[in-house]
């Protein structure tokens, strides 16, 4: 029987209230991690969202159905976005594009102190080219606002040339809309973990614009499901993520009219393993990428799901997750950037 891709939409029907496209998202499995989780002293699942079928795979997928959603509605015909050189949201945008016809137009930000060749033109910025993406280039680094406006102003020049351009903004004054396919997710594993008979203590996740972590938040605040949510900071403070992530959950529990339960005391943050900062490895991330690797075939990228899983262990190194505990890893996909990163992960491979 094909697979229904609204199946759990019941749990929380709020959601067809917003307009979404069809990008091929699949019900991605969960899956035990069973060496690794000895390894640690936890029960340990995986959510795989690194297997989405669009192109290579990560949760962007289930956030742009809904921007593209909005996207459809107006008739658009081009699609702006911007993230770092390494963007998995970029390259997903650029994919999404393709298949629903559209010209794509993205803009790649210098956020990482990185002048390897290779990051610049492996992973992600291939896949970019290779998807016939219109690229630009913005040196202002973690200059948000400004990042926005720039996108702006490149969709003014798209009007000028006849196209009718829709414009996917991630600052932080721009409505989180992505983050609805994350309640969607949180809603979808919730189920899935009703199927095995079991449920996490614990669930970890990559914390970074905010919408994957508030939206997994949201979705399962508003199914009445009470499970602590761990947010690993991928890009910034814990003090000033903690912000962010009340503020996007605050803005997504309003778009399904305010279904979701929430208290301070729901807001988890981690920063542990973020130094030196957004997309630079350390040795936490190195030994997570390793373990998983060795112990489970489980290919994690050093940006997100590599971070996350570091944060992960050092959660239950510090006895923040309990020994014995269950625990759901997000795992949000990024492998591209494992092409880009080749020679920072040499040591890893050299280990054997």
């Amino acid at each position: 029987m094909p697979f229904n891709r609204l199946a759990d939409m019941d749990l929380l029907p709020e959601l067809a209230w917003h307009p979404r496209v069809d990008l091929g998202l699949i019900r991605t499995s969960l899956d035990p991690l069973e060496r690794l989780g000895r390894r640690l002293g936890i029960s340990l699942f995986a959510k795989r969202d690194d297997v989405q079928p669009l192109a290579m795979g990560g949760n962007k997928t289930r956030q742009l159905e809904f921007y593209l959603g909005l996207a459809a509605k107006q008739e658009c015909d081009t699609v702006l976005i911007t993230g770092a050189v390494q963007s998995n949201f970029v390259r997903s945008c650029a994919a999404a594009a393709r298949k629903l016809g559209w010209h794509a137009v993205v803009q790649l930000e210098d956020r990482v102190p990185n002048d390897d060749p290779v990051y610049a033109s492996s992973g992600n910025v291939l896949l970019d080219q290779m998807l016939g993406a219109e690229i630009h280039y913005f040196s202002e680094g973690e200059n948000e606002a400004a990042a926005d406006a720039n996108l702006d102003r490149m969709a003014e020049d798209c009007v000028r040339r006849g196209k009718n351009p829709y414009v996917v903004h991630l600052g932080i004054d721009s409505p989180p809309v992505g983050g609805l396919g994350y309640a969607y997710a949180a809603a979808e594993t919730w189920r899935q973990f009703e199927e095995l008979g079991v449920f996490p203590d614990h669930v970890v996740i990559p914390s970074g614009s905010g919408l994957t972590h508030g939206g997994f938040l949201v979705g399962a605040r508003a199914i009445g499901w009470k499970v602590p949510v761990h947010g690993i900071c991928v890009r910034r403070s814990a003090e000033l993520q903690s912000q962010r992530i009340a503020r996007r959950s605050g803005e997504l529990n309003a778009m399904i009219e305010n279904k979701a339960t929430l208290q301070p005391e729901d807001i988890l943050v981690d920063d542990v393993t973020l130094a030196p900062g957004y997309g630079r490895i350390n040795e936490a991330v190195s030994a997570a990428i390793t373990h998983a690797a060795h112990d489970e075939a489980l290919l994690l990228d050093p940006v997100y799901s590599g971070r996350t899983m570091a944060g992960l262990i050092s959660l239950v190194e510090r006895g923040v997750i309990e020994q014995g505990s269950t625990v759901a890893f997000i795992h949000t996909g990024g492998l591209p950037a494992i092409f880009a990163y080749q020679n920072e992960l040499k040591p890893i491979t050299d280990a054997g």
